[in-house]
């Protein structure tokens, strides 16, 4: 292991499919130990890193004398682990995961940790309980540096802000300055678009299925691995879907749709949910891209090919699993492990790796 890797070892805990990893990995951190309890996402992440150092399991069941030393410990804790209902101690059981993370902290007296979780978070009585835990409690060496991140400011072609708590024992560090902008000035550079993304792809998957595949990890057998083309397969909408879909044009929703194609609670849901039945734009970043990106009804998932003039070269699909998997910046060949539902929910779940990696940017600044 070289002196740089020595140097910038981290952990990874609830690490899902692996984006922060990709992040952190592409700017030379070494991932000495991941935690998942997700079977699927775990073979994932083990898939593309290596199984010696990924734990699939619950968390709680490993030992703090198995817990290593690093530099850098990062992770997104689920957003209920603080209890809101009044109790502030971290040994509530409702409090279980967050203590969980807090406990590897301690065990591996990493110099920065990174916490990654919702955007509403910051705005949670769970928020207020971890910067108690900072003033008094057990991470009370440590100095917060909190704030609501775009990754579309960051590189990253999708509109999806996060809350980045970032933790330092040597001193503040601040939240990376962005490197892009909707409307840039100075050295800042425009926003990344859909169409660098997923503009050079096939247009019409040639499949509705994933390849018949199977692969073993933890001693357990589960579908995969499968790469690139391989979750590059479409959909069977009905033809009320399709008819629907050739309605909206980019940048529309259901409220492009006539009345005679909407659904009931539609027709009668006269405001919100704009981006509903929605197509993407080539010429912007995505909306956030969610577990259920397959499915048009729960967001702008509608691939963004629409000519208004030509309904020959309109594509009424909804985006395949691989091209969400490059809007949330996974490599191109990067390995997946699962059902088709599992990894839509592993690429939901996961942090922009552009945005991973301008965060570990930012601390090597400060661990060099």
């Amino acid at each position: 292991m070289s002196q740089v890797s020595d140097r910038l070892s981290m952990i990874d805990l609830f690490a899902g499919c692996g984006g922060m990893t990709v992040g952190f990995r592409s700017e030379g951190f070494n991932p000495i130990m991941s935690v998942e309890w997700d079977l699927a996402a775990a073979a994932t992440y083990a898939a593309n890193f290596g199984e010696s150092h990924t734990r699939w399991g619950d968390i709680t069941l490993i030992r703090d004398d198995e817990i290593p030393q690093a530099e850098v410990v990062i992770g997104g804790p689920p957003c209920q682990g603080f209890s809101n209902l009044g109790s502030k101690s971290v040994d509530d059981p409702r409090n279980k995961l967050w203590k969980q993370y807090l406990r590897f902290v301690v065990e591996a007296r990493p110099q920065v940790f990174v916490i990654e979780n919702v955007e509403r978070f910051s705005r949670a009585n769970e928020f207020q309980l971890l910067l108690d835990e900072a003033d008094h409690g057990v991470i009370k060496d440590y100095e917060l540096t909190p704030g609501v991140l775009l990754a579309a400011d960051y590189g990253v072609a999708q509109r999806r802000p996060r809350t980045i708590v970032i933790g330092s024992r040597i001193g503040k560090i601040p939240l990376p300055d962005p490197t892009h902008a909707k409307v840039p000035t100075g050295d800042l550079k425009p926003w990344e678009d859909v169409r660098s993304r997923i503009g050079r792809l096939d247009p019409h998957p040639s499949t509705t299925e994933l390849p018949d595949s199977m692969t073993e990890y933890f001693g357990q057998r589960i579908r995969g691995e499968f790469k690139g083309v391989d979750i590059h397969f479409g959909r069977q909408p009905t033809p009320m879907s399709l008819e629907r879909y050739d309605h909206v044009p980019p940048g529309g929703g259901r409220f492009n749709l006539p009345d005679h194609l909407l659904s009931r609670c539609w027709r009668e849901k006269k405001t919100g949910t704009t981006d509903v039945m929605g197509r993407m734009r080539w010429d912007a970043p995505s909306l956030t891209i969610r577990t259920e990106f397959f499915k048009p009804e729960k967001g702008q998932y509608l691939h963004p090919q629409w000519e208004p003039d030509r309904p020959d070269r309109r594509v009424n699909r909804v985006i395949t699993h691989y091209e969400a998997s490059l809007l949330q910046d996974f490599p191109r060949d990067y390995l997946w492990c699962g059902s088709k539902t599992e990894i839509a929910k592993q690429i939901g779940n996961a942090v922009p790796s552009g945005l991973a990696a301008a965060i570990a940017r930012q601390l090597k600044k400060y661990l060099n």
